[in-house]
């Protein structure tokens, strides 16, 4: 039965659909062709003032005031029809509106029957069961690597209390050197190493003129004293 109505209304729905285009391609039509007969009455309106100027040069006021009658019914009809274009656009715009909104339902719809299905599709008890089998094989993954970690052989026997205890000597006696170290201590000029160069003849010769000089002053020297105490005798 829900089949049925499902049918019936999914079949009404889509000429609901179908109306509302047709009537949208008619209405587009009808404003296209209000618009070309208001640009022709316009072109109409505008000969009409030529004609009246040309009769007016001409003295001819009577067919003047005929041309300008004409013209006022001419724009007459294009305010006529600029109302019918106004109602059109009207009509459009609601029916687009309408349209819109059909499809925008529609589609809601189309999501909460996709969300029902999925629902439906998924069961607690399924997600509880797939939940304990992820938690089981992780706990299982966990002992094997706690197992391929463990340590074999000779470090097996080592004992971590020990172990530990020497970290912490270690650390003390760290601890103790960093503090009976002196705390200022003079910083050290960096050492400048002087490569050995050859001694030209210039720097031979100073040296010379320099040792000659000193032992001249140092005979200079032992010469005063003598001399001093002569004259005090």
């Amino acid at each position: 039965m829900s089949g049925v109505f499902g049918k019936v209304f999914g079949k009404s729905k889509a000429q609901s659909q179908a109306t509302a285009l047709a009537s949208i391609d008619k209405l587009s039509e009808t404003l296209e062709m209000l618009e070309k007969k208001e640009n022709l009455l316009v072109k109409k309106a505008n000969l009409e003032v030529e004609k009246a100027k040309g009769f007016t040069k001409a003295k001819n006021k009577r067919a003047a005031i005929q041309c300008l009658k004409r013209k006022r019914l001419y724009e007459q009809q294009i305010e006529q029809l600029g109302n019918f274009q106004l109602r059109i656009h009207d009509q459009m715009i609601m029916l687009e509106g309408a349209k819109a909104t059909t499809e925008t339902v529609d589609a809601l719809r189309t999501g909460a029957s996709a969300m029902k299905a999925m629902h439906k599709a998924t069961n607690i008890d399924d997600v509880d069961k797939t939940m304990d089998e992820i938690n089981d094989n992780m706990e299982n993954m966990r002992q094997i690597q706690d197992l391929l970690s463990a340590p074999i052989g000779a470090a097996a026997d080592f004992d971590e209390d020990e172990l530990e205890a020497e970290l912490a000597d270690l650390e003390g006696e760290e601890l103790e050197a960093e503090l009976l170290a002196p705390t200022t201590t003079s910083p050290t000029a960096p050492v400048r190493v002087q490569q050995p160069t050859r001694p030209s003849a210039q720097s031979s010769k100073t040296e010379d003129d320099e040792l000659a000089a000193l032992q001249a002053e140092m005979a200079i020297g032992q010469y005063i004293p003598s001399v001093v105490g002569t004259v005090d005798l």
